[in-house]
């Protein structure tokens, strides 16, 4: 990694731990595919995948206060998703879970606030039957989590709730979902010009 890359990295790290949103983002966006791709040729299941990476995400932005910057955090966030993966497989014949907490804590709430991301103002900004056409090429599970919380107008606990699932899972895949969701506005900006 280029050193200024590094720099940025260190700088995020510490913003994270201090709970900024943007940080998240960046952590969440710089590293989502190469933890992903890491569970992919573990798992050759891309729906396994995707679930480990965003408990590993998960897990690691719960606990980021314990990473040490004289580690690399690459490693780190691929030892917590090796470690996830480990679990699952030893409860193969258990749902798909996350360990990382199940009761709602401070830590919780750190990982993200409720003003609006770039993702949000691109979103908003769609007309509602364009806006549903984009949803529809989303995966189910990230289209059920948008609906849910931008249709239903559901807090992150009542989702949480509805999807059985941990908050902090809940709120990853919705921060994946809004990535995923704007690139398709995106793109599909850039094909409209001429």
């Amino acid at each position: 990694m280029k050193k200024e890359n590094l720099t940025l990295l260190e700088d995020h790290i510490k913003k994270a731990k201090e709970g900024k949103q943007t940080s998240f983002n960046y952590l969440l966006d710089t590293f989502w595919n190469e933890v992903y791709n890491f569970q992919l040729k573990r798992t050759h299941n891309e729906y396994e995948a995707e679930d480990i990476t965003i408990q590993s995400f998960s897990r690691a932005f719960d606990k980021i206060n314990t990473f040490k910057e004289e580690y690399n955090f690459k490693t780190w966030l691929i030892q917590i998703s090796k470690n996830i993966h480990i679990d699952l497989l030893r409860k193969k014949n258990a749902s798909i879970r996350s360990k990382t907490t199940t009761k709602v804590d401070d830590s919780v709430y750190k990982i993200i606030d409720a003003n609006p991301t770039p993702e949000d103002k691109l979103i908003t900004e769609q007309n509602l039957a364009q806006l549903l056409l984009y949803i529809k090429q989303l995966k189910p599970n990230y289209q059920k989590v948008i609906n849910l919380r931008y249709f239903q107008e559901l807090s992150y606990k009542e989702i949480a709730e509805q999807l059985n699932e941990p908050i902090n899972n809940v709120k990853i895949k919705l921060l994946r979902a809004k990535k995923l969701l704007a690139e398709i506005i995106t793109n599909a900006k850039q094909k409209k010009l001429p």
